[in-house]
Formats: structure tokens, C-alpha cells, sequence
């Protein structure tokens, strides 16, 4: 199967690549999973992005085959929350309340990593409140920028259906581009749009979510699954999850070879790009940090301002399960 777009590569290839992440290593890292029964389903179906902070989740499919998935599908998903043909996915902490305020399929398991998204803005805009009034992008009107943007307006006692000025889009890349020509004042950069943002010498950050507190604090990018797979495959969700979990902790552990994987395999062909990017983002702090936290910090500031009816405790009650992290913190406790 092959991916087209900004990443594009050969997933026949990918096992071959895998192995520059080290025989040894995958072994090692295999060693954990062999007493437990096998998967109920030897099929899974991965939402792809693709984005490059989500790496974990391209070096997962070695690992998800030690696992005992013989079928790992990767299935092209720009929206994540709208897509019923995933099982696996990685969302936004703000982008998967919307989602699970309205009864939809998805249950966080755990965090990922903290920080990725910039908010950057031009000349006219030198803090978060100077954006009262001005043009904002977004690709949609409750896209996970959009919600991102709200819950930061929010934090201040800005409210964003009234303060600023939508420009809607359609994409992150096309708002980038308004964003470059001077046609909107400020939007919500994902990898490796603020590196190439920087690399423009145009605008500058006025919210960096992986440094600047409160945002470094929480997580940036969730792991969910589809709430039936959980029901109908506790230990096949377990072995997901732990795959997902190890291949994090390559990337906290190993940039550059990580890095030298998505570049040699067309993920970012830039490496120097992809590995500021993977030094920069804490991807061990699934171990530590508190998930529940993140969503109850954004599901406050979203019920806030009228974009959710559900409480935190709500939300985290009827959208979150931590069995499988908890058991897998105290297995891959280093």
C-alpha cells in the first residue's frame, strides 16, 4: 500500500526499514509481550495523518507484527474524528472532546507526547491578546486548530466565535500559505510547518505548547481507539497500545535513527527537520504525566465558551481508559 501526499512511501518496504531501528532492539523489546495470549484479531486499521509528530505511529508496524497483528493497515484519515474505518488513532486533546461530547466511538487510552503546535502570528499580532479582531485561519470551523485556538483564547478570557475574525481554509498547509502571503494575521502551525515558518524569516511564535506553560504541561497528542475494539479485543488493544508505547520510546530515545527512518523512508525527506522535531518533543512523558489531566484542562476552557455541553468529569467518565496504561507503565517500567 502506498500513501500519497507530503509523506509519501512505500509501505511494502517498511519491515526492511524497520530494521534500522536494530534487530537487537526489536527483540528486546518483544521479549515483554511472549506470556500473554495472542490478539483476539490479527488485523488492525491505523487512522494516518500523516503528520510528523506522529511518528510513533510509523514505527509502530514492526512492532505491532511482534505483536501478533499479521494485517497492519494504514488507512489516510486527514480528520481522525470523522472516519469510521480506523481502529487506532492519534488525536488532539482538544479535538477529541467535541467527539466524545457527542457520544461518538472513540476512547482515549493514553498521552503520547507533550507540545507540536505553534500558534504563530505576523507583525501585528506580538501576543495572544493583540488577536482580538484580527484574521485568524483555520481549516474548518471546529477543526482540531480551531479548538486548539479556542481553548488558548479561552485560558486569557478571550472567546473565539467572537474576538477574532475565521478565515476558514480548508487545510493546516493552505492556512500556512494565507499565512506567509500576509493574507491572515495569525494560525495554528503543526511539524514541520513552524520549522519551515522559521526557515521564512516571516512572523515569529506567540504560543509554543512543548515550552511555554500552561500548554507544556498537557499533552498534545492523545492515543484513542475505537471503543468496540477495546470491548472486543481487550488483549489485541493491550498489544496496540504497548506497540505504540515502545515505538515513543524509540523516538525519545533514539532521534537521529528515528529521524534517519522518516527521512530515508519519505516521511520528512528533510532530516535535520525531523530531528529538531523529535528532540524537541518529550515523547517519554507517557510514563509520567497524568492524561486525565490534559482533557479536563481543555474540556474546562471548551465548556466554558459554549463548545461542549459536558463536563470534564463527563467527559473523561464516558470518553477514557487507562487499564492498558497503567498495566503497561508498570511492565515497561525502565
Amino acid at each position: 500500500m502506498s500513501t500519497s501526499g507530503p509523506y509519501r512511501f512505500d509501505r511494502r518496504n517498511f519491515l526492511a526499514g524497520a530494521s534500522a531501528l536494530g534487530t537487537a532492539l526489536l527483540l528486546g523489546l518483544h521479549r515483554t509481550a511472549v506470556a500473554e495470549p495472542p490478539p483476539e484479531t490479527s488485523r488492525i486499521r491505523l487512522a494516518d495523518g500523516p503528520f510528523l509528530c506522529f511518528a510513533p505511529l510509523y514505527l509502530a508496524e514492526a512492532l505491532l507484527h511482534l505483536e501478533g497483528f499479521q494485517s497492519v493497515e494504514y488507512v489516510r484519515d486527514e480528520t481522525g474524528v470523522d472516519s469510521d474505518r480506523g481502529d487506532f488513532a492519534i488525536f488532539g486533546g482538544p479535538g477529541i472532546l467535541p467527539v466524545i461530547d457527542a457520544g461518538g466511538p472513540w476512547v482515549v487510552l493514553s498521552g503520547l507526547h507533550v507540545g507540536c503546535w505553534e500558534l504563530m502570528g505576523n507583525d501585528r499580532v506580538r501576543s495572544v491578546g493583540d488577536l482580538k479582531g484580527k484574521a485568524v485561519a483555520a481549516g474548518a470551523i471546529r477543526s482540531v486548530e480551531y479548538l486548539w485556538i479556542t481553548s488558548i483564547l479561552a485560558y486569557i478570557g478571550m472567546n473565539a466565535r467572537t474576538d477574532v475574525e475565521w478565515v476558514e481554509t480548508g487545510s493546516i498547509a493552505e492556512s500556512q500559505r494565507l499565512f506567509l502571503q500576509g493574507k491572515v494575521d495569525a494560525f495554528l502551525a503543526f511539524p514541520p510547518q513552524p520549522q519551515e515558518v522559521r526557515l521564512s524569516k516571516f512572523g515569529h511564535t506567540l504560543v509554543h505548547t512543548t515550552f511555554d506553560h500552561p500548554w507544556s504541561q498537557y499533552f498534545c497528542c492523545m492515543v484513542a481507539m475505537r471503543r468496540d475494539f477495546v470491548r472486543k479485543f481487550p488483549i489485541a488493544s493491550k498489544r496496540a497500545l504497548r506497540a505504540m508505547l515502545k515505538a515513543a520510546d524509540v523516538c525519545a530515545a533514539e532521534p537521529e535513527r528515528a529521524a534517519r527512518y522518516l527521512a530515508n523512508e519519505g516521511f520528512e525527506p528533510r532530516y535535520e527537520i525531523a530531528l529538531e522535531v523529535l528532540r524537541d518533543l518529550p515523547y517519554d512523558r507517557w510514563r509520567t504525566d497524568n492524561p486525565e489531566d490534559t482533557l479536563r484542562f481543555h474540556a474546562l476552557r471548551l465548556h466554558e465558551v459554549g463548545m461542549i455541553k459536558s463536563t470534564p468529569q463527563q467527559i473523561i467518565a464516558r470518553g477514557t481508559d487507562w487499564r492498558f496504561l497503567n498495566e503497561l507503565r508498570r511492565e515497561l517500567k525502565a
